[in-house]
This record gives structure tokens, sequence and C-alpha cells, in this order.
């Protein structure tokens, strides 16, 4: 009888993939029903259920979990010779469950109408107005920088704790929700994730656990980055799945915090992404602007830079292919490549709300 029944879990995978191909044809029912709807509960219980524990319950069970299988692949390793059938049973019924919880607590938002139909923006631009909102973004930049600093020529220092970032990062989501009700956030759950060193060598500054709803930032990434990086994760825990989507989400609520900080690492942030497509589009022009950026900006971007390099290692692209398949699989066809997609979404952006 039991056997039957994990035999029925695990072929229900079948309908479950069947059912959310359907689902993802219809944007405004999951945005709705689902992103605006059964999301917004589920996801808030969650935030205030662990949000005020100093540690990481996803990341915890993601300790215990694997322990678990581990402990289950050794003493069941003869099983898989022996009693195949049934082995194969246990682990796609195991499977089936963990596929049922990542949609019903995160995943279907990966079919949710995209951020740039509710803002009624445009997607596309030209490269003139790409190096227009550049330019807007330099001058801000470097007049945050200089207030900061009095000396252009010196990087920005953080002066606030992890912990008191985290807390700061609610005033930015609450500028931003009187301006834009659908980017209203509540419930803070934000933690430094136990496997930021993990996570470092892979390449990723932080990720929401979808069965928490935890935000969980990298550790050692430069402190100066932390305020972007956490308002991009909190996006996610909005309910925005798109990369591209909780980037630019991401640097709005940081721009729009009071704290000057705030502004500081979501300008540059924002900054370095449009430099990074005009680069591409147009080098000569990627050089007059470069020249135009105080040089304790560039500093924070060497900072960076010289960070990620120290961690580079032959297994970062494997992850970083794995994780790009993971997002072409969830309805974002450029895979990682559309976290620069942000860049569309600035640009049409600030040309209906000039800096």
């Amino acid at each position: 009888m039991l056997n039957k029944k994990k035999l029925i879990i695990a072929l229900s995978i079948i309908p479950q993939y069947f059912i959310i191909k359907i689902l993802a044809n219809y944007p405004k029912f999951i945005e709705t029903y689902y992103s605006g709807g059964l999301y917004q509960f589920t996801s808030k219980i969650l935030r205030y259920a662990f949000g005020w524990l100093p540690f990481s319950v996803g990341d915890t069970l993601y300790t215990i979990a694997g322990i678990y299988v581990l402990r289950w692949l050794v003493i069941h390793r003869k099983r898989l010779r022996l009693d195949t059938k049934n082995w194969f049973i246990d682990v796609f019924s195991a499977i089936s469950v963990g596929y049922l919880a990542f949609h019903l607590f995160w995943g279907l938002n990966y079919y949710r109408i995209p951020v740039y139909k509710s803002l009624n923006i445009d997607y596309k631009y030209t490269t003139e107005e790409l190096i227009q909102v550049t330019e807007a973004f330099i001058e801000k930049a470097n007049i945050i920088q200089e207030t900061i600093t009095n000396n252009d020529t010196v990087k920005v220092t953080m002066p606030y704790s992890k912990k008191e970032l985290f807390k700061s990062t609610l005033n930015g989501y609450q500028s931003l929700g009187k301006k834009h009700p659908i980017f209203n956030y509540q419930a803070n759950s934000i933690k430094q994730s136990i496997y930021s060193l993990p996570l470092t060598y892979m390449g990723f500054s932080g990720y929401l656990n979808p069965f928490t709803n935890e935000a969980q930032i990298d550790g050692l990434i430069p402190l100066y980055q932390y305020p972007a990086t956490a308002c991009h994760e909190q996006a996610h825990q909005l309910g925005y799945a798109a990369e591209n989507e909780t980037n630019f989400i991401g640097y709005l609520a940081a721009i729009h915090n009071s704290d000057i900080y705030f502004k500081y690492s979501g300008y540059v942030s924002a900054l370095r992404q449009c430099l990074n497509e005009v680069y591409r589009r147009d080098k000569d022009n990627y050089e007059v602007l470069r020249k135009k950026i105080n040089k304790g900006i560039l500093l924070n971007y060497q900072e960076s830079y010289n960070f990620w390099t120290a961690y580079e290692n032959p297994l970062e692209p494997i992850f970083k292919v794995i994780y790009s398949n993971f997002l072409k699989a969830n309805n974002q066809d450029k895979g990682i490549e559309s976290y620069s997609y942000a860049v569309a979404l600035l640009v049409n952006y600030y040309k209906n709300n000039p800096i």
C-alpha cells in the first residue's frame, strides 16, 4: 500500500509539469491569483515566521537535508542493485514533492506579467538614449561620492555593519512603494548566508531561499555592494523572479533610500551595468564616459573586481552554466545573460523619470 502511494506521488510530477506549462501561457492569471494573491499571503507568513531569527533557517534546512540525502544514499546503496524499481520510486517521489513545493511557494512567479508592462514603460532603446542615461548616472554618482568623501579620488567606505544595512533596506522600499505600490515591501527577512564562501566561489552574491522566503546575502562581498545586493534579493521576495527585473527594482529601492550610502550603492551599481552595455555597443563612447567618472568610484569598482578575481576557479563557469540553464528552464530565454537586460528597464524608466 505504501509503495503504491509513493508511486502515485512519484508519477504526479508528470501532470505537475504539464499544468505548469499550461499556466505559463496565462501570465495575467498568474499575476492576479498567484503573484498578487496566494504568493503574497504565503511569502509574508514565511518572512514573519523566520525573519526575526538571527540565523538562516533556509541554509540550516539545506544542511540538514543534504546530510539526510547522503545518509539515505549510503544506507540504501545496495537497494539500487537489488530493488532498483522501488529505489527510483522513493527518489522520484521526493523530487515530485520538492517540485510541487518549489512552484507553490515561489516558482510560478517566473510566469507573471513582466514588470515593464506593469509600469507601462518601453523595453527597447537606442544607444543614444543609453548614453544619455549613463551620463546622468555618472553625474549623480560623482556628486554623491564627493559629498561622502570630500575628495573625488577616495573610494567610499561603508560606516555601517551588515546588520545595520539589512535593517535600513526597508526605508528605500517604503519610499519606492509610495511611488509604485506594486513594490510595497513588508516583513523584512534578510540574512547573511552560512554558505557565503561557497557562494563566492560559485560567483554569486546572494540568493532567495524559495522554501523559507529568506533573502540570503554573501557575507564576503565588498560592503559598498551590500545595499544594492540586499535590495535585489528583497525584490525576489516581492515575487519578481526574472533577474533583470530584480536588478532594476533593487537599484530603484537603493536609490530611493534616504541614506546617502544606499543611494551611492544603487547609482554606482546601475551605472556599472549601463557602462558594460555601452562598452558592448560603442567602445569609443565607453572610454569617453569612463574618463568622466570620479577616481573614487573607479576604486570601488576595482575593489569589487579584485574581490571576485581572487575567488576565480575552474568550477565557477560550470556553476554559471548550470544556473543559466535553470533560468532558461524557468521562462528566462537569455539565461544568466538576462541580468544585463536591467539596462533596458533603467533607460526607459529614466526617460520618463529624469534623475
